[in-house]
């Protein structure tokens, strides 16, 4: 009985909690961000996509049209490079749309649409800088762990987030495109070479 009673309890709490999600938060902001929500799923596998290999490029395809490139940094982030590879291979991210676009940043990867999807990995932080075009992970307050599907690309230069956030690559071309991002755009397709 006192087992069940406390079970109840705590889903009392985590349902008035709630959660808004992984977000990228300049300092100056305070962060309303909350723990993700693991989930499970994604889209199914491309066949023109192959299914295994080193990859130092992701080329994004949006359904609106346009694309654009990344320069992927695997001696930076390898898990995290990794982890973004295989859930482009796996087709995880075709349809996903850009749940945050602000005047600095485009971000989407999140399987709920919404900004708190996606589950939790150790965080992999470097030395690259959060210039324009640079590419990153979403994170919860605890900056222990990333998200491990939500990224973003910084529309200018975001060093505030230098050391704060996992940085694994680079907009190479196609940075108009980005510019353009609008919220719900969706992503047609990443393809990684």
């Amino acid at each position: 009985m006192r087992v069940t009673s406390l079970l109840i309890l705590a889903a009392l709490v985590v349902s008035a909690c709630g959660g808004a999600g992984d977000r990228v938060v300049r300092p100056a902001t305070p962060s309303p961000t909350a723990t993700p929500r693991p989930t499970t799923g994604g889209a199914a596998t491309s066949a023109a996509t192959p299914a295994s290999g080193p990859a130092t490029t992701a080329v994004v395809e949006l359904e609106k049209g346009g694309s654009f490139t990344i320069a992927l940094r695997p001696d930076k982030a390898p898990k995290t490079v990794e982890r973004f590879v295989t859930k482009a291979r796996e087709g995880f991210y075709n349809g996903l749309k850009f749940h945050r676009v602000e005047d600095w940043v485009a971000q989407g990867g999140d399987p709920l649409g919404t900004g708190t999807g996606g589950g939790r990995v150790p965080s992999e932080y470097n030395d690259l800088p959060f210039a324009l075009g640079a590419v990153g992970i979403a994170r919860g307050q605890d900056a222990a762990f990333n998200n491990d599907s939500q990224w973003f690309v910084v529309k200018k230069d975001a060093s505030w987030l230098d050391k704060q956030y996992t940085n694994f690559g680079m907009v190479t071309s196609g940075m108009d495109v980005v510019q353009k991002v609008a919220i719900g755009d969706k992503i047609k397709t990443i393809r990684v070479q």
